[in-house]
């Protein structure tokens, strides 16, 4: 790393995060907090994630004030086990109902910006497995502590389960294969970023409210550089929160996600994409045969210019009850 990367990284990197939940309730100074968990069909996970995450909203001073799943059509029993845990779940049809919902994650992530009041919002996946509860309040540290931060991303060591095995490393390989070398090219000062696809981040609303959101899995990315442009370097940070352990997905389908991340990726950094669809080879009977995975580049606008929400920040709308 080049001088100013190395100063940045012994800034605004924290490989052992050791502020308590308490230091960070005193220093909140009227600020709210919510966590936000994405679901679809998460039915096996969910719970114990809002289980774990719901002591931090005791108490007449809790560190989270707003603890929501954002549902984003689950077929499963998702939305039942989540409430019953002691979330407030809120269907992605029930917010900015004028724009109807699209496949993605970014769709639900963008919509939580609606479905919440909180001016911090921490993102958990709701797939992990062996959730550690202590990602909460290290992700919310240098937002609460440190003056100048507004995006803080996670990073963590991955194991790759694959069928009945696990290995100690080797998840993560959109982000080797692809996300790395595309940050060397396209935005060097980004290259100390541990982890820029985790799902596990935290940012302040007037910065998530302010930036478009790709409804697909080129939001990581997507936030990521766009935080960047608007607010410098120094306005991102990241904390180590130790391992990460959630479902893998095959080559093909990870084929597929890393199409929607380049897409982002490209844009951003303003460069044309020619915007075919994926093209990959499977084997039946020993033909290869292809099949074709549609390219889904639809964005998000800055929620702030929504009329509903801005109409919202001057009123006193209730926010949705819980689906259930």
């Amino acid at each position: 790393m080049d001088a100013a990367l190395e100063s940045w990284f012994a800034r605004r990197t924290w490989q052992e995060p050791d502020w308590t939940a308490a230091e960070l309730v005193a220093a909140k100074g009227g600020r709210r907090v919510a966590v936000v968990l994405p679901a679809l069909d998460e039915e096996e996970t969910v719970g114990a994630i809002v289980a774990a995450i719901l002591p931090f909203t005791y108490g007449p001073n809790p560190l989270v004030d707003e603890l929501v799943v954002i549902d984003s059509g689950s077929t499963d029993r998702t939305i039942d086990v989540a409430a019953a845990a002691g979330a407030r779940v809120v269907r992605r049809e029930d917010v900015v109902p004028e724009f109807p919902p699209v496949p993605g994650k970014g769709e639900v992530l963008w919509r939580s910006l609606a479905a919440t009041t909180s001016d911090i919002i921490c993102y958990i996946d709701s797939d992990l497995i062996d959730f550690d509860p202590g990602f909460v309040p290290a992700l919310l540290g240098p937002l609460l502590l440190e003056p100048g931060v507004e995006l803080v991303k996670g990073f963590y060591r991955r194991p790759l389960r694959l069928e009945t095995e696990e290995a100690d490393t080797g998840g993560g390989r959109v982000t080797e294969l692809l996300v790395r070398p595309l940050v060397a090219a396209f935005r060097p000062e980004l290259a100390g970023i541990v982890q820029p696809l985790g799902g596990e981040y935290a940012g302040t609303r007037a910065l998530l409210e302010s930036l478009p959101f790709a409804a697909g899995y080129g939001v990581e990315i997507g936030l990521l550089l766009d935080a960047h442009t608007a607010r410098g370097i120094d306005a991102i940070a990241q904390v180590n929160l130790g391992v990460r352990k959630h479902r893998n997905r095959s080559l093909l389908q990870l084929g597929a996600m890393a199409r929607q991340i380049l897409a982002a990726a490209m844009d951003r950094c303003g460069v044309a994409d020619a915007g075919a669809d994926l093209v990959q080879f499977v084997q039946v009977g020993g033909e290869w045969l292809p099949t074709t995975t549609p390219l889904q580049l639809g964005e998000r606008p800055p929620m702030r210019e929504v009329a509903s929400y801005a109409h919202r920040l001057t009123s006193t709308d209730v926010l949705p009850e819980a689906a259930g």
